[in-house]
């Protein structure tokens, strides 16, 4: 058997011609097509690239004002109020609540100087306020009183909790 003699045909001639000139022409477009695809989306990319390197540098930035105005409103915290509440006022039957009221009042007069400083340093006089409050008598129709700081919490806001014993 012997493969036919195409060469001497020119339709077939034409086809194969044809054939071969059309991949390489639909290679080609390929390769133009392809290319231009892949440029777009490298530029795309690059772009983005750099968005979000200017993107984190920002946040970075912000971070750090961030950061530093909350160290400069933590400095700036101030005691905005004082409360002192008397924990076992119901073992002694003879104060009564007006008593019990003016006790509370007196030690927050005591503590005064604590309003408008910042909480650095009212925590560092910590033991000086209890101190203050300690060693102060209170005396209420003939019997003295002494109060013994229970817990005391320091914020803008400081709570004190006392014990009043007989002195």
């Amino acid at each position: 058997m012997r493969v036919p003699p195409y060469y001497r045909k020119p339709e077939w001639q034409r086809f194969f011609s044809g054939a071969a000139v059309g991949a390489l022409v639909s290679w080609v477009l390929f390769l133009y097509m392809n290319g231009a695809w892949m440029e777009r989306h490298a530029k795309t990319i690059e772009q983005q690239k750099d968005e979000i390197a200017e993107l984190k540098s920002d946040i970075e930035i912000w971070m750090e004002d961030y950061e530093e105005l909350n160290k400069k409103n933590q400095e700036k915290l101030t005691v905005q109020e004082i409360k002192v509440k008397i924990v076992n006022d119901k073992k002694y039957k003879q104060l009564d609540t007006l008593s019990i009221y003016e006790i509370e009042e007196e030690t927050k007069g005591q503590l005064n100087m604590l309003l408008a400083k910042d909480l650095d340093s009212v925590f560092k006089s910590r033991e000086l306020i209890t101190k203050v409050i300690e060693n102060k008598s209170i005396r209420i129709s003939d019997k003295r009183y002494k109060l013994k700081i229970k817990s005391m919490v320091i914020y803008t806001s400081v709570s004190i909790l006392v014990e009043i014993s007989l002195d």
